[in-house]
């Protein structure tokens, strides 16, 4: 039995019946509007140009389409879509973004009919420091005008209310200097607007209520795509003609509004490659990610 979510105890998990669950798959078409990749862009502070049909999908905005509908009666009281349909019927009431990586196999082009398969290629049950915590691995395949463009390997950690999705963080390792650094203050506005641009419904991030009485946070939670999103756009100011390839990232403990939140990030081992991390307002790294940039990357695993 794990441990309480909030009193009593976990109901028992049964690993053989979540695990069933690999290989499910689900498909959503969708067209490469540009409307929502101007909005994201106002929200980040960039001041680019309108997109017209054939521009580039700036890295990150794949998170803006191919979006499930999903009616009220099929939500969950996190806000997230019911467990036990495309997901596993996990009983622990936390969910919690543990990462992700990209892979840029050709750039996502405005005005392209896309679709975005999904499968569940892992679960994994497993204890920790704050109790029983599930892991759920999905990987997203995105096809525009048939072509294969983007691979998204995304990990979801379920635990009860006092679980964590890693280890307490360290500060940047000595001598990792920035080269670039970006200060911003995620506020609730603006965290309800990246939520409808993504059309997510998780209540942490705007339901100041149930984030803190519920899930047991500080306060309202910054989206971690979101400050994937911040990162990339930090990394792609400073190389603006670079192309890229691939991108990772890690998050290692919650952000949240109104806290300052200094991006840092500069040129890793070699030439191609860019390390990353944001820092929240005590100084200790909260997410930790990676870019390669050159010819776009190619092959499955």
């Amino acid at each position: 039995m794990g441990r309480a979510a909030r009193g009593g105890v976990t109901p028992t998990l049964d690993a053989g019946a979540l695990r069933s669950w690999i290989g499910r798959v689900e498909t959503v078409a969708d067209v490469a509007a540009a409307a929502p990749l101007d909005r994201l862009a106002a929200l980040l502070g960039r001041a680019d140009a309108p997109r017209r049909a054939g521009d580039a999908v700036f890295p990150g905005g794949h998170w803006l389409y191919c979006l499930s509908a999903v009616s009220p009666d099929g939500l969950g009281a996190d806000g997230h879509a019911a467990r036990g349909g495309f997901l596993p019927p996990v009983s622990l009431p936390k969910r919690m973004a543990a990462g992700g990586a990209l892979r840029l196999l050709e750039p996502l082009r405005v005005g392209a009919v896309m679709e975005r398969r999904s499968r569940v290629d892992d679960v994994a049950v497993k204890e920790g420091r704050s109790g029983t915590l599930v892991f759920v691995h999905v990987r997203h395949e995105i096809r525009q005008d048939s072509s294969l463009a983007l691979i998204e390997d995304q990990r979801i950690v379920y635990g009860g209310r006092g679980a964590k999705a890693a280890p307490l963080p360290r500060r940047p390792r000595s001598g990792q200097t920035p080269s670039w650094t970006r200060t911003v203050r995620p506020d609730a506005a603006l965290l309800f607007r990246y939520s409808a641009l993504t059309y997510n419904g998780h209540r942490i991030h705007y339901d100041r209520r149930y984030a803190t009485e519920e899930e047991g946070y500080a306060g309202l939670v910054v989206h971690g795509p979101l400050i994937a999103t911040y990162l990339l756009d930090l990394c792609l100011r400073n190389r603006p003609e670079s192309t890229l390839a691939e991108f990772a990232y890690r998050p290692i403990r919650p952000l949240f509004e109104g806290q300052a939140i200094v991006l840092a990030g500069g040129p890793g081992d070699s030439g191609e490659t860019v390390e990353l991390w944001a820092l929240g307002p005590d100084g200790e790294v909260a997410i930790r990610a990676s870019a390669r940039f050159g010819a776009a990357a190619t092959g499955l695993d």
